[in-house]
């Protein structure tokens, strides 16, 4: 069983259950959208201390929570899983997901950075993604960078010092 030297941040038990099944990992649980000062704090010190991996819902409230310890800690490292992957009988999320989805997840882990632009808005409007819905979802499934609007993919992008010429490579978009 892989070891992951970081501690994985989930919304809740049975996401717990579910990495532990398939890692040799510690976790810090939110309880969802009940996240609050302490365990923020707790999240802090144990990124200063041993690293942290954020690994949500691909939902509104998942996001919600990223965008929030994203605030704290801007240097964490987020894992995402595909909408699509994350889809039980009744429910979206990380326990629902298919076992290979987290695995790939976890073992592409981005960083985020506030370094200078690695793609202008200039050269992101060039690739033609803005109304081509499908273009947009290939890049975030080809980075890793889970889902969202276009302007949080252009930040995304950013975010992760991927450039135009990157997409171009990876994604064959082309302008």
């Amino acid at each position: 069983m892989k070891k992951i030297k970081e501690v994985i941040v989930v919304e809740g038990k049975t996401d717990t259950a579910i990495i532990k099944k398939l890692f040799d990992a510690e976790t810090i649980e939110t309880h969802g959208l009940a996240i609050n000062e302490d365990t923020l704090d707790f999240i802090e010190q144990t990124q200063q201390k041993r690293g942290i991996i954020v690994l949500t819902d691909p939902d509104y409230p998942g996001m919600k929570i990223r965008n929030e310890i994203m605030k704290r800690i801007p240097n964490a490292k987020h894992a995402f899983v595909n909408k699509e992957d994350a889809i039980g009988a009744k429910k979206l999320g990380i326990a629902e997901a298919r076992e290979e989805a987290i695995i790939q997840a976890l073992e592409n882990v981005v960083s985020f950075s506030s370094q200078e632009e690695s793609i202008s808005w200039e050269e992101f409007l060039s690739l033609n993604i803005i109304g081509h819905k499908k273009r947009r979802i290939k890049i975030y499934n080809k980075f890793h960078l889970g889902y969202g609007n276009v302007k949080t993919l252009f930040k995304r992008l950013n975010l992760t010092q991927i450039t135009k010429q990157d997409i171009i490579d990876k994604c064959g978009i082309n302008d």
